[in-house]
């Protein structure tokens, strides 16, 4: 249940339409629920306007089916991450109407896409290459799960800078930007030189030897000479997307006050 949902049964009791009783009923799941292997925040979206997401990659196909099936029962955004394909395969027989983003890895059902009353403008996602998309794409799917209007620019990184610049009224035009980079991670630093909106760094772990990993691409990042970078762990696109949210959202609030 969301802040919209919980508005609603609220005016249908106030206009007659629901009873008190059949209100308490409803919403008497909302703080938690609890079975042998998981404890469900069903207030989370309430309270953090971030609904409770399923870590895949360490679950099983039977967990994840039975923690999305409570969550579709309550009408909440189902997302998982990091589900391999075969994996969900397995859930989508027994879910068929969640929707699999093969690129991103991610299940999602109830998705708010599409729904932007909220949001004050359009988060665009940046990769740096070809190779970081996987990552992007994570990015780029909870960020529209999330209710928010989003914007993709892939490949074009920092070894043909003029790709980027044939994008800059796209990139002005962003409430916030996600730059998604590996190998040295500059493309950061380069965008937030030429926006005024909040820029979110997302280091992945593709380069070379020395690239650690994405260690390199994340201590560049943290180390941008480009005041006003926030920097997300290793190829997380989730964290980014929701942070890049919390930010559209809290934009769009501003604005309506």
């Amino acid at each position: 249940m969301d802040k919209s949902s919980l508005s609603q049964l609220l005016e249908n009791v106030r206009d007659g339409q629901c009873s008190i009783h059949e209100a308490v009923r409803k919403i008497s799941h909302l703080p938690l629920e609890t079975s042998e292997e998981t404890c469900l925040d069903h207030h989370r979206t309430l309270r953090t306007g971030i609904p409770e997401v399923i870590y895949g990659q360490s679950k099983s196909a039977e967990q994840i089916i039975t923690i999305a099936n409570s969550l579709l029962k309550h009408k909440n955004v189902v997302i998982a991450t990091k589900v391999a394909e075969d994996k969900a395969k397995q859930v989508l027989e027994a879910i068929p109407e969640l929707t699999y983003h093969d690129r991103a890895e991610m299940l999602v059902g109830n998705e708010k896409e599409g729904n932007h009353e909220s949001s004050s403008g359009s988060i665009v996602i940046v990769s740096a290459g070809t190779s970081d998309i996987p990552v992007a794409e994570e990015a780029r799917v909870t960020s529209q799960c999330l209710g928010n209007p989003v914007t993709a620019l892939y490949d074009v990184g920092v070894a043909g800078l003029h790709r980027l610049l044939n994008r800059q009224r796209t990139l002005r035009e962003a409430a916030v930007i996600i730059v998604v980079a590996g190998m040295e991670g500059a493309l950061p630093s380069v965008i937030s030189g030429l926006v005024d909106c909040p820029v979110i760094g997302v280091p992945t772990s593709i380069g070379y030897g020395t690239g650690f990993g994405g260690i390199a691409a994340l201590l560049s990042m943290l180390n941008s000479c480009s005041p006003g970078i926030g920097v997300v762990n290793i190829d997380n696109g989730f964290g980014a997307g929701c942070l890049a949210s919390s930010i559209n959202r809290r934009k769009g609030q501003a604005c309506e006050t």
